[in-house]
């Protein structure tokens, strides 16, 4: 904005300028004093030089010959009265746009471009700061119980036994502990459902004057035995052992009868007589 009302008023001051030097001014007051006839000298000849003559024009733009010009048709001269306004010339303003200062809008987003090629590997870091300990976690869902590997079982009896055949199994009437009914009341007989490593224990009470003899029996397999001789006195009897079993294996009490009688004692009020069993550690797990 700025620029461009100097450049206005330079050109005004420049056209002023130029009338001035084509108008001069005169004197209020003073009249033009009359030419006296000065008689002509005829023409004489000269040379024509070989540039051409100048010609100056005024504002009007209307040409004032200085010198004869060789054009033998030169066009008529006009009179101008020196009392007629000034005529300036006219300008025609061409406005210039300095184009680096203008600012356009933003334009949109381009498109992404393609990925570089990756860097190389840096060095590892040093080792960070331990960060503050985490709160608590949920309780987790209940796990799948066939994964869960449990077995055992412990009873008593209650009742004296004589051994009268040749190979008799050891029955037993009370039930402490029967996990996932693993031992069969029925048959005296624990089974394998569960293989691994199992421990076993019988505890028993001898007879006055009689002989105590039996077996821990592996399916139809003597494995160790429990015995005690005839004594003026009663004593309690124990045996235990470990066994590696596999599915379908059977563990059960078995009496024998030899020359002697065979026999342990117990009442109705307590229980002398108990075979216990549980699972140490699953075959899966070893």
């Amino acid at each position: 904005g700025c620029s461009f009302c100097l450049l206005l008023l330079g050109l005004l001051l420049h056209g002023s300028v130029l009338s001035q030097r084509a108008h001069p001014r005169r004197s209020p007051g003073l009249a033009e004093k009359p030419q006296r006839d000065v008689p002509r000298s005829p023409p004489q000849a000269t040379k024509t030089p070989t540039s051409p003559p100048s010609m100056s024009y005024r504002l009007e733009q209307e040409p004032v010959m200085s010198s004869p010009r060789p054009d033998p048709s030169p066009p008529p001269p006009q009179c101008v009265r020196c009392c007629d306004p000034p005529v300036y010339p006219t300008y025609q303003l061409v406005p210039q746009i300095n184009i680096t200062i203008l600012k356009g809008e933003k334009g949109d987003t381009g498109d992404r471009g393609s990925a570089g090629r990756s860097g190389k590997v840096g060095s590892t870091g040093p080792r960070g700061h331990n960060g503050m300990k985490g709160q608590k976690g949920n309780l987790g869902s209940p796990g799948d119980p066939c994964k869960t590997h449990y077995s055992a079982f412990s009873v008593g009896r209650k009742k004296s036994l004589h051994s009268d055949d040749y190979f008799q199994p050891l029955i037993f009437d009370t039930e402490l502990v029967n996990l996932y009914r693993h031992f069969n009341m029925f048959t005296g007989k624990f089974s394998c459902y569960v293989p691994g490593v199992y421990f076993f224990n019988v505890n028993v009470h001898t007879w006055n004057q009689k002989e105590t003899y039996l077996h821990v029996m592996r399916n139809e397999q003597e494995v160790v035995i429990l015995y005690a001789q005839p004594s003026d006195r009663s004593i309690m009897q124990s045996q235990s052992l470990m066994l590696d079993l596999q599915e379908k294996d059977e563990v059960w009490i078995r009496l024998y009868k030899g020359e002697r009688e065979n026999a342990i004692f117990s009442d109705d009020f307590d229980t002398y007589i108990t075979f216990n069993g549980y699972l140490i550690k699953a075959s899966v797990e070893l």
